[in-house]
């Protein structure tokens, strides 16, 4: 295995935790690629609230698992090669100290090493609605080199579950690492039996 398959998977305490989860059990099952799962104290909560999970289970879901405040911990440092980060969800605490690479915290250092070293970041930043200190901040974060993507889910593929809109929110996000997911429904410029638009 190559260490450039290492992916960096941060779950913050932002509403949607199950997104983090789930690219956490979906990774499980490919060869080839290392989970490094940094989980925050304000997640933890969330996903008791959330969820179904308990913490260590979605800690026993990552192939290593780093404290959120252990800034000497390998991904802090780019020498330890990674494809990149996801952070799922990514609260607009996370998203400021990354913005702004205040990384009192493994989080946003692990996100800012990886920006430094021209690595994919994937922020799901959830909140809504926003205003205009919200905008800076994403503005900034793509500046730096982030990719700023709210889990808006898809309809085309017509979901039928809350576990359908989320695993199409996930392969999206992790085709942005170049990682395919089996299963994810793409466009294809399908034609409907009826296109016409009543006035």
């Amino acid at each position: 295995m190559q260490d450039a398959r290492n992916l960096i998977v941060a779950i913050t305490g932002a509403s949607g935790a199950i997104y983090g989860i789930r690219a956490l059990e979906l990774l499980r099952s490919l060869p080839g690629v290392r989970t490094h799962l940094v989980l925050t104290a304000s997640a933890a909560r969330t996903i008791a609230e959330e969820t179904d999970y308990l913490v260590n289970d979605v800690r026993a879901l990552a192939h290593e698992v780093h404290h959120a405040k252990d800034i000497g911990a390998s991904i802090s440092s780019g020498s330890f090669r990674t494809a990149g980060m996801l952070v799922a969800p990514c609260s607009i605490k996370t998203l400021s100290g990354i913005a702004h690479s205040y990384a009192d915290e493994l989080v946003a250092r692990a996100a800012d090493v990886c920006l430094k070293e021209r690595r994919r970041v994937v922020l799901l930043l959830r909140e809504t609605p926003l205003h205009a200190g919200h905008i800076e901040l994403m503005a900034q974060a793509t500046r730096n080199g982030a990719i700023v993507m709210p889990p808006v889910p898809a309809f085309y593929h017509r979901p039928a579950t809350v576990q359908d809109i989320v695993d199409q929110t996930v392969g999206r996000a992790l085709d942005l690492f170049d990682i395919a997911l089996p299963g994810t429904r793409r466009w294809t410029g399908g034609h409907k039996k009826n296109t016409e638009v009543n006035p």
